[in-house]
């Protein structure tokens, strides 16, 4: 049974509108010679992607869909993302910190973490954040910590060990990932239900299989097991202590083409198929997803420098590479991305395509993000685009090199070519870089040695 049904979007339509907005940020200087690289998020697009999370959804009449913050942790983004009507899945200090700074209610945001400190979880249950205790150890510590008029809503996080995708790195369910409590492990089923009969205020289970390279089947299959535990567990202790389920996030992302596939439609589909009551409304339930809500609504724009050959090989040299390409450069076989040619004014590139390798200007020889990928011919001043990288890529970037974050900005076109942009990241300066550095620490070390003992 095939379970995808792609939305197709006329690629002329998609294309001219990139077209449209790379020449009007180089005509005001966003991306160019003094910013040979920055970010470009879709706003109508981020708009559409949430009216289509909701619609799958809306069965479900108690349904609190959250970002993953980690797929885009930008305040004006995630500002945004909660006026759609999204809360905030955090999973650091530093993440819950932007979702409150965004605006986003504590109510409305999740704690998951594998690694919580004490502090961490003080606060969240201070706050009336929810929180999911990633093992038994850490439910003990909130037993410790848990004030008695605590409003968070506590889950457990738990391991349906169903097996992995085709990318080990992002399958979270296999028999020893780190994150959850192991169901399928001796006495771990046993474990989690005598959990819940001796703590009348765990209320909610979690399970997450996987993102990118994880088919639905596997993903629904996870989340039917924890709705089948949320079942077992309710028997147990004679009453419907559990009410909610979060399911995580997980959909993939298709990065070949414009399509949209899967779809939360499809999603939805699939959870129905493997547990037919899941979206009956007997149990609350929360999502986190991030990439597939973003990624097809970014694109990073990168100047071409330097257009060489060495091997018989055409290598043109962009500003593009694993600081912000990070996933792609590392692993390019799980995470490739459409590279598209655009001359000095922002025009899409004319000519026979011909092989060439688009690195970038990190100091290594792998920093490639394309290897051998067919276009037209790229020469100094041009640019090339980087396609589907509205999550993760230029908000989660690597200080290799010390290069700048790039700057992100958001934007609206309409139908006759009229773009606007808002500033959404200022790309960073190098004084902050500095700061971030040490500077203001540069004599410390010297003076240490210079004040010793002799």
């Amino acid at each position: 049974m095939t379970l995808h049904h792609d939305i197709l979007p006329d690629p002329h339509l998609t294309d001219r509108r990139v077209t449209a907005v790379l020449r009007r940020a180089i005509g005001l200087g966003l991306v160019g010679d003094e910013q040979p690289v920055a970010g470009f998020l879709d706003i109508d697009g981020i708009r559409t992607s949430v009216a289509a999370l909701h619609t799958a959804f809306s069965s479900v009449p108690d349904t609190l869909h959250t970002f993953a913050v980690k797929a885009c942790s930008l305040v004006p983004v995630l500002r945004l993302l909660c006026e759609l009507g999204l809360g905030c899945e955090v999973a650091s200090p530093g993440e819950l910190r932007l979702a409150l700074d965004a605006g986003c209610r504590p109510e409305r945001i999740v704690l998951d973490s594998p690694a919580k400190t004490r502090a961490e979880i003080a606060e969240a249950l201070a706050l009336g954040v929810a929180l999911n205790a990633d093992n038994l150890d850490e439910l003990s510590r909130i037993d410790a910590l848990r004030p008695m008029d605590s409003a968070s809503v506590i889950g457990l996080r738990v391991n349906p060990q169903v097996g992995s995708g085709s990318i080990g790195a992002m399958s979270t369910a296999t028999a020893t990932s780190k994150f959850g409590v192991a169901l399928r492990d001796a006495g771990g089923r046993r474990r989690v239900v005598r959990a819940f009969t001796e703590r009348p205020w765990l209320t909610r289970l979690h399970a997450h299989v996987g993102s990118q390279g994880c088919p639905l089947e596997l993903i629904a299959e996870g989340v039917a097991e924890a709705y089948r535990l949320a079942e077992e567990i309710n028997e147990a202790v004679g009453r419907q202590q559990v009410t909610s389920l979060d399911i995580g996030g997980g959909l993939p992302v298709n990065f070949a083409d414009d399509a949209t596939r899967p779809t939360y439609e499809d999603y939805t589909r699939a959870l129905g198929a493997a547990q037919p009551d899941l979206l009956g409304g007997r149990y609350a339930l929360v999502t986190e997803f991030g990439r597939s809500l973003l990624a097809k609504n970014g694109f990073i724009a990168a100047r071409v420098e330097y257009a060489k050959e060495a091997g018989g090989r055409r290598i043109a040299v962009t500003h593009a590479g694993a600081q912000t390409a990070t996933r792609t450069v590392l692993m390019p076989g799980a995470w490739p991305l459409r590279i598209e040619a655009f001359d000095a004014q922002g025009d899409p590139k004319q000519g026979a395509d011909v092989p060439q390798d688009i690195a970038g200007p990190c100091c290594f020889a792998g920093d490639v993000v394309a290897d051998g990928r067919s276009l037209p011919p790229l020469v100094e001043g041009d640019f090339v685009v980087l396609r589907d990288t509205g999550a993760y890529y230029f908000s989660t970037p690597w200080a290799y090199n010390s290069l700048p974050r790039p700057g992100v900005h958001g934007y609206t076109a309409d139908g006759a070519g009229q773009v606007r942009f808002a500033p959404v990241r200022d790309a960073q300066t190098l004084d902050e870089i500095a700061a971030e550095s040490g500077a203001g620490h540069a004599d410390r070390l010297t003076s240490l040695i210079a004040t010793a003992p002799r």
